[in-house]
């Protein structure tokens, strides 16, 4: 059995009531964040070495029996080793690191059991733990079971991942040393204070959102993610808070077209399109926090489908209805132009599709007709446009 070793007694800093485990970066604790870890490298049981239970905790081991793995808790070297066999691996992550699983799965899956290891430049002020005279731990390690019983030997109060760590060298694991770009940027990263998880947070989610899809709705999105992410994250469920924004806005927008005012509900739709973009891109942190893998049927799609409804909808409202004119008539302008700009972001890639797909550009377009009292030939406009791009631009360069 390939058993995942997390430690959780290190307090976050002096005077923290909590441990570093449970330093939170991108809404989930950084032990959440070595769950993601653990299911990537295959592990069927997680063992936790803590000095009793927490609320932090509980939530853990929630997490772990829900995605199929045994959970205990260890709070000694011999209480450990009564949960080992000489027949398992063990798979022991430093506590407070913080490591993406695309980097360090392959590292501990290439070969037997394995140390990892880093050049001592830098790692030491870091806080990793000196191995030699030239390296110092990187704070994984993939060892055989039977190593745990030597544990033993040790005193009650030994550090239990650093003495694994040293009896595992002398039984003759072999080093292994971290790519440097495995280490750049916020892939590898030991936490150790309240003031690093937040630097690394910030850090994490400008690189990961400073590049994508290009086009205004999407552009201010990325930047609001940026500026605001962590303090949505860290006040817990920013996706839903958001996504129950979106559908008050565009509630709001269907008010407001009831009663005449639809370049006032476009504008309103404009805002939630741009809402609900910023709790996808939220959403997405999330998922990746937890190791999640995205529904069949995103949340964001589906808010991306209201508000192409209330959107015809608004359209809708301001088309006259003539006397004995059929209701799918009436219904073709609004529905046409919807489908097309649904299915055309799909035919059509590049600045092109991307422009098509921003709802918050189109919001305030529309606003700017409707408010002129032009809505309907500029829809009907809109839409020729369209079905020429459809067909012109698949032909060419996207970009």
């Amino acid at each position: 059995m390939r058993i995942a070793l997390l430690a959780m007694t290190e307090p976050a800093g002096a005077g923290q009531p909590f441990p570093r485990a449970f330093l939170r970066v991108a809404g989930a604790t950084l032990a959440q964040h070595q769950l993601s870890l653990v299911l990537a490298l295959d592990c069927q049981r997680l063992i936790c070495l803590a000095r009793g239970t927490s609320p932090e905790l509980i939530a853990l081991q929630h997490a772990a029996e829900d995605a199929g793995l045994q959970f205990s808790i260890a709070t000694g070297p011999g209480q450990l080793s009564g949960l080992v066999t000489a027949n398992d691996e063990i798979v022991v992550v430093s506590e407070g690191l913080f490591v993406d699983p695309s980097q360090a799965a392959p590292l501990l899956e290439e070969r037997g059991p394995v140390v990892l290891v880093q050049p001592v430049e830098g790692a030491l002020a870091a806080g990793y733990e000196r191995i030699d005279l030239n390296r110092a731990g990187a704070g994984l390690m993939r060892v055989p079971g039977q190593l745990v019983e030597r544990l033993r030997e040790l005193p009650v109060d030994c550090d239990i991942v650093s003495s694994l760590t040293r009896i595992a060298l002398q039984s003759g694991v072999a080093m292994r040393e971290v790519p440097a770009a495995a280490r750049a940027g916020t892939y590898w990263r030991l936490v150790r204070t309240e003031t690093e998880a937040l630097e690394l947070e910030n850090e994490w989610l400008r690189a990961r959102f400073a590049d994508g899809p290009t086009s205004p709705g999407r552009l201010l999105a990325r930047m609001g993610v940026v500026g605001f992410g962590s303090s949505l994250l860290h006040a817990g469920n920013a996706s839903n808070a958001l996504s129950l924004g979106v559908v008050a806005l565009l509630a709001i927008a269907g008010g407001l077209g009831w009663f005449g005012l639809v370049w006032a509900g476009f504008v309103f739709t404009a805002l939630a399109w741009l809402l609900g973009e910023s709790s996808r891109l939220l959403r997405s942190v999330e998922r990746q926090a937890l190791g999640q893998l995205p529904p069949a049927i995103p949340r964001a799609d589906v808010l991306v489908w209201l508000t192409d409804t209330v959107i015809a909808l608004l359209i809708l409202a301001d088309t006259p209805r003539f006397e004995g004119q059929m209701v799918l008539s009436w219904l073709s302008v609004p529905v046409t132009f919807m489908l097309l700009l649904a299915l055309l972001p799909r035919v059509v890639e590049g600045s092109a599709g991307r422009w098509m797909g921003d709802r918050m550009a189109l919001g305030l377009l529309l606003a700017v007709f409707a408010a002129a009292g032009l809505l309907l030939p500029a829809v009907q406009v809109l839409s020729i446009v369209l079905i020429v791009t459809g067909l012109v631009l698949p032909a060419r360069s996207r970009d």
